[in-house]
């Protein structure tokens, strides 16, 4: 017989942190093999998933108001942008370099990550609003809320 339950299964909760990890790992092995010079037929592909996925990631941390869709939408573009400006950046020196632009989006995408998780330390109420909307419904029951 089978059994209902109110749990969403494993499968559902555990997927977007494997899909994230999965994700770091790609991104990891294409800079990896990129920086080492090692020649693979993976490096190209692996390579394009960090320089997109990278500063999409970073930006979609350092977004946690917008709504998923606005969301990935900006940070879409936003990869795009940082890619663009980093390779006009070190075009117009003639210092394009591949080590040199891996380095410099690896080095954004890891200050985007930061400044998302200094923000979550330094005020961790603002980024869930699950947590917001219980925190205001404990006030309105204690009776500390005044109209």
């Amino acid at each position: 017989m089978q059994t209902i339950s109110n749990k969403p299964s494993a499968v559902r909760t555990d997927l977007l942190p494997a899909l994230a990890g999965a994700a770091c790992a790609v991104s990891g092995v294409g800079v990896a093999l990129t920086l080492t010079g090692v020649e693979s037929p993976l490096r190209a592909p692996f390579t394009l998933f960090f320089l997109f996925a990278g500063p999409a990631g970073g930006l979609a941390a350092a977004l946690p108001r917008l709504d998923p869709a606005a969301r990935a939408a900006v940070a879409a573009a936003g990869a795009i942008v940082i890619d663009l400006l980093v390779a006009q950046s070190l075009k117009s020196p003639h210092v394009l370099t591949v080590d040199g632009g891996i380095t410099t989006v690896a080095v954004i995408t890891v200050l985007l990550f930061l400044s998302a998780l200094g923000r979550r330390m330094r005020n961790p109420e603002h980024i869930n609003p699950a947590d917001r909307l219980m925190k205001g419904i404990k006030k309105i029951r204690s009776g500390r809320f005044r109209y």
